[in-house]
């Protein structure tokens, strides 16, 4: 028997694991192993693509159907992989001058319908690219957090188009901002975002079993989507 990490031949017995298995010990490295384990690492290969299958309309149940990793390892990943995504977002750097941003709300829920998460969003009206985010409830705070979370140099001089919610307008410039209806077509590549978002992720689907349970993992999920969006549209 060698060591799996050092490739030893100096092991010895070093009791059994919890599943009655007899456990080893290498005496050079301190590695401590079973013999024949029944559950491997995780390769990188199937992490990319657990990554991958995160950003398409999947449950984590067709996820591990489809790669055969186990739903607990899963959902410590993902649980892992959200909790370290970003919440800011990135933008190609712009020059001051004549810009246009969309902004809009879209309904979601965590756990059940009744707990509604309102996914704020703005888009550059020219370069597709999402500026600004935000989730939370639809008062005016929140409509105030999308708008600091866009660039300085949209919120100096951009044009900002949205619908007719009250929100809008207690928070941006009044000089600046314009209600239309959705005939005008001034706020259709926003409402086109927010179809992307319910096509591409599972737990903003109306009627879907793939929701969330935490809103952690809620907002964690969605700006993951937000930051593979923009750098699909740079590359």
């Amino acid at each position: 028997m060698n060591c799996p990490k050092c490739k030893s031949e100096h092991i010895i017995k070093y009791g059994k694991t919890h599943y009655e298995k007899p456990r080893f010990k290498c005496q050079d490295c301190g590695r401590q192993f079973v013999e024949n384990p029944t559950r491997q690492p995780i390769d990188a290969a199937t992490r990319e693509m657990v990554d991958k299958l995160l950003l398409e309309r999947l449950a984590l149940a067709a996820i591990v159907r489809i790669t055969g990793v186990s739903a607990r390892w899963l959902q410590s990943y993902v649980n892992q992989k959200y909790k370290q995504i970003s919440q800011k977002v990135e933008v190609t750097q712009k020059k001051i001058g004549k810009l246009t941003i969309q902004l809009d709300e879209m309904w979601s829920f965590v756990g059940n319908k009744q707990n509604k998460k309102w996914i704020w969003l703005a888009i550059d009206a020219d370069t597709r690219e999402i500026v600004g985010a935000y989730i939370g409830n639809r008062s005016r705070r929140s409509a105030r957090k999308l708008w600091l979370s866009i660039p300085a140099v949209y919120r100096q001089c951009a044009i900002c188009y949205t619908d007719f919610w009250e929100a809008y307008s207690q928070v941006l410039p009044s000089k600046r901002h314009k209600a239309v209806g959705k005939e005008t077509g001034k706020t259709s590549y926003i409402e086109r975002l927010n179809n992307t978002f319910r096509q591409r992720i599972g737990r903003l689907v109306r009627k879907t079993l793939s929701f969330s349970k935490k809103l952690k993992n809620h907002i964690g999920a969605i700006w993951y989507f937000i930051h593979h969006y923009n750098a699909s549209l740079r590359a």
